[in-house]
């Protein structure tokens, strides 16, 4: 069974952070400069939700707003799901599946362990795989 755990081992517990007065296009370019999809936003140590490119596309590009002017406090999402550190990467997968979410904020004692992408979790997904048929390989082949 593979766990969040793992993937923030792998990754890291950093998450890029912006404040809620961020304009878009400040975290846009945050985004862009550190190469991902999304920031989140936090007042101090205290999360607050989380902005992404698709934020960006459906709640500034097609709503007509300008980057410039609107803060990422009015587009963030801060009511996706909370996961922990010990929960599976399946419950993961299922719950971004279900909910149609790209991302997932990881808690621990109320604290912010750090995000996780879907490509995350196809990543660690592979990993186990191979991991598993590497030791069968050694398993057949000893």
């Amino acid at each position: 069974m593979n766990y969040v755990k793992d993937i923030l081992l792998r990754k890291g517990h950093n998450a890029i952070s912006v404040s809620p007065n961020t304009t878009v296009l400040d975290a846009l370019k945050v985004m862009a400069d550190n190469n991902i999809g999304s920031v989140v936003v936090m007042v101090d140590k205290d999360y607050k939700g989380i902005v992404t490119e698709r934020d960006y596309s459906r709640k500034v590009i097609l709503k007509g707003k300008n980057s410039t002017d609107t803060k990422v406090s009015e587009i963030m999402s801060s009511d996706l799901p909370h996961i922990r550190p010990d929960d599976t990467v399946e419950h993961c997968m299922e719950l971004m599946t279900n909910s149609n979410i790209r991302y997932l904020p990881v808690f621990k004692n109320n604290h912010l362990e750090g995000i996780i992408s879907i490509t995350d979790v196809v990543r660690e997904t592979i990993f186990k795989q191979q991991q598993t048929i590497k030791h069968l390989d050694s398993y057949i082949n000893s």
